[in-house]
């Protein structure tokens, strides 16, 4: 495995969770973060205000809370203040997740209505993680191995879609914006195999740069936006005020349940693919807790429900750093943006195909480790038949949504609108209702040491 501390002798005790490397290392590795989660941060506000028909002014104005908050609410995901917070390097973002059920929610109640119900269901989310503990016996390895596969697996098409030069973009897959993202694809590999130390662990940023650099020189940057943002400016918080309906606020907290399965799945592939080892009941509790809590702050400040990035989790996962300083580095750098439009501007202007080349490779590592973590399970037949029937129905029903063309729009959106969803109430109900399989002596051994059993071993059992 990339991340492997045996096979990264480089990694040392600084980039532990508590580790704080110097500034010098800090700032590339927290920036590299930043840019990873961008384009996807400031994407939901993008759809939700183009199919609500605001102005090019509240799109502005959208974009810049959602750079605010996500880099507020991912200090304090990262540390833990009492309760609250996983303690643990999480990027925090605008979901994906809600936009389908937002822009319904829009077009009937508008934008406040919108925000209400987020600010209703953020805490809805914290109070599901003070009851975590007693849940989690109900998530073992190979139900968050497959949610957290599932994830990885879906949002490969996403990270393609970056690659080719974004979905409606005009010149969607031209041989340009492949050959940007292929750039920017083989330095990452090159400098993750061939180099060693800071330029190893940061090898995603740098070929983000090369590929922001080689879009200049190809003439892909506009630069003019960058020149009309402004250079200081305070969002206003509850702008757009809130207003409270019963089914609006219905359809986010069905939500927000999917969405505390994603972050204990984006926690357990953290501690995974980082970390080698699974996450503590305090962990998963507190970073439900403030995700909860950080949707029902973004709802004040005018941003979209938010929650863990996975592609952040692919990071962790690729580089083996688990410091929460390099995070918190990467969330002062959102703060800024949010801040300072014109530094924000400067990253919107990227051409996706450079986030694309880096966004294939985290995603895929999102996976990755979502095979790491079914495989410290005991892999049975029964287990491997949950795998199987979660993924086949979750990733077909999202990949194929007429399939539910006949059910209500609200039971069709949420279930075919994201394969996750279905693979996680499947994996759930199949892992309490299939009687589990009698283990030997090896076989017990073999699952506690996260080793597969050979078949003489099985057959001498």
């Amino acid at each position: 495995m990339l991340n492997s501390k045996d096979n990264n002798p480089n990694l040392d005790a600084k980039y532990d969770v508590d580790g704080k490397p110097p500034l010098k290392e800090a700032i590339p590795l927290g920036l590299q973060h930043v840019l990873a989660m961008f384009a996807g941060n400031v994407t939901v506000p993008l759809i939700i205000a183009g199919a609500l028909g605001l102005t090019m002014g509240e799109r502005t104005f959208l974009i810049q809370c959602a750079m605010l908050v996500a880099g507020i609410t991912t200090l304090i995901q990262a540390n833990r203040i009492g309760p609250v917070g996983a303690n643990l390097p999480i990027v925090m973002g605008t979901s994906f997740g809600f936009v389908p059920t937002s822009i319904a929610i829009g077009n009937q109640f508008g934008l406040s209505g919108i925000l209400g119900a987020a600010f209703v269901g953020g805490f809805f989310e914290a109070i599901l993680g003070f009851f975590l503990k007693p849940l989690r016996k109900y998530f073992p390895p190979i139900v968050t191995g497959t949610v957290l596969l599932t994830i990885g697996l879906s949002l490969l098409p996403t990270g393609i879609n970056y690659f080719a030069g974004g979905v409606g973009a005009p010149d969607f897959g031209s041989l340009q914006n492949l050959a940007l993202g292929s750039l920017v694809l083989v330095t990452i590999i090159f400098f993750n195999q061939y180099f060693k130390g800071i330029l190893r662990m940061a090898a995603i940023l740098i070929g983000i740069i090369v590929g922001y650099v080689a879009a200049i020189f190809m003439g892909k940057v506009d630069f003019a936006s960058v020149a009309e943002a402004a250079w200081f400016s305070i969002p206003t918080p509850m702008a757009y005020g809130m207003t409270f309906h019963g089914s609006a606020i219905i359809a986010m907290l069905i939500l927000y349940v999917v969405t505390t399965v994603e972050t204990v799945g984006d926690i357990s592939g953290i501690t995974v693919g980082g970390a080698g080892r699974e996450a503590t009941d305090q962990e998963l509790s507190g970073g439900v807790i403030a995700d909860g809590l950080a949707s029902s702050f973004a709802a004040l400040f005018n941003a979209f429900p938010n929650t863990s990035f996975s592609q952040n989790v692919g990071i962790v996962s690729l580089t083996g750093i688990m410091s929460r300083y390099v995070v918190s580095v990467g969330a002062i750098f959102l703060i800024l943006a949010g801040l300072v439009p014109k530094l924000g501007a400067i990253l919107a202007v990227m051409p996706q195909s450079v986030l694309g080349g880096a966004a294939v490779v985290m995603f895929a590592m999102i996976a990755t480790s979502g095979i790491v973590l079914v495989a410290k399970d005991d892999l049975s037949q029964r287990n491997l038949l949950i795998v199987a029937v979660a993924l086949g129905l979750g990733l077909g029903l999202g990949s194929v949504p007429e399939a539910l063309q006949h059910f209500p729009e609200s039971v069709s959106l949420i279930f075919s609108g994201s394969g996750m969803v279905v693979s996680c109430i499947i994996a759930l109900v199949l892992n309490i209702i299939l009687p589990k399989e009698k283990q030997s002596a090896v076989q017990k051994a073999a699952a506690k040491n996260g080793r597969v059993i050979t078949k003489s071993e099985a057959t001498s059992a």
